[in-house]
């Protein structure tokens, strides 16, 4: 593919909830959240954004490549780690407002935490039946060291 991908103007609610012509729908910020999710287990792998651009250049490549909105620029998955995220397939909601990347997640994990998910604990209530949630661990432990990976604890 090229770099071409021109997406079409976001037309009526019908058109958009009903047509076949992909016309997604970025925020004021100029930004659609992307949920990246394991196309094999259907585990959810992590949530970023993508700009016109990022979207242009992930449908390009076939890689996951996000905008970071706390560093301002654009974010191959794996670029610095080697654990990209190839597509399988993207998916949108019914008023294109929100992006679903089915990945084959390449490495040892997409969070850079260093974990396999970046939902790697769950809301819990809390044992008394206090009005506090709490948070629970859930799935394996680290599957990479973050520090050796990025080169920064």
């Amino acid at each position: 593919m090229d770099c071409k991908h021109v997406f079409s103007p976001q037309g009526g609610k019908a058109e958009v909830e009903e047509g076949l012509d992909f016309s997604p729908k970025f925020d004021a910020n100029g930004l659609i959240p992307a949920l990246a999710m394991d196309a094999s287990t259907r585990e959810p792998l992590m949530l970023a954004y993508m700009n016109e651009e990022s979207l242009r250049r992930t449908l390009e490549i076939g890689e996951a490549v996000y905008w970071s909105r706390s560093r301002k620029e654009f974010w191959h998955k794996g670029a610095t780690s080697g654990h990209i995220q190839r597509i399988v397939e993207i998916r949108t909601d019914c008023d294109q407002d929100a992006l679903l990347l089915l990945v084959e997640q390449v490495g040892a994990g997409a969070c850079h935490t260093g974990r396999e998910s970046c939902f790697y604990r769950k809301v819990t209530a809390t044992p008394d039946g206090g009005a506090t949630a709490k948070l629970e661990w859930i799935g394996p432990g680290k599957s990479f060291d973050p520090a050796t990976v990025y080169g920064k604890p």
